[in-house]
């Protein structure tokens, strides 16, 4: 069982940055596949960000590609995802979640076993 506990949302205005944080307890960090996550009313839960096990690789929505960053500190079993030059369009919930390494594509929310409780993103125009 492993628990994610994230931090870091809240009000900004366009151009500005976040960064969300979470912690992972239980389980090896280093093992699992790490991904971030976002869904507002109406649309389907897409995928930000994500780090394969061995954090050698990322992928990143195409919405996102070059102001959002996703790490990690394996020490302290944290993930990161550096937010900037943040739109209104980036309004919404963000969840970190963390699954087994697999072969499956890294975008996929079938293969994240562990969800965190989510956290809410708003920025002003």
């Amino acid at each position: 069982q492993v628990h994610l506990v994230e931090s870091g949302g809240g009000l900004v205005q366009a151009g500005g940055s976040l960064r969300l944080s979470c912690v992972a307890f239980g389980g090896a960090f280093s093992s699992y596949a790490m991904g971030w996550f976002r869904q507002v009313p109406g649309k389907e839960r897409e995928n930000v960000a994500a780090m394969s096990a061995s954090g050698d690789r990322t992928d990143y929505a195409d919405s996102v590609k070059g102001r959002f960053t996703i790490s990690r500190d394996v020490a302290m079993a944290v993930v990161y995802l550096q937010m900037n030059s943040l739109k209104p369009d980036d309004t919404a919930v963000y969840w970190c979640a963390a699954g087994a390494a697999s072969d499956k594509p890294l975008g996929f929310a079938s293969r994240y076993e562990y969800w965190g409780q989510g956290t809410q993103v708003t920025v002003s125009s």
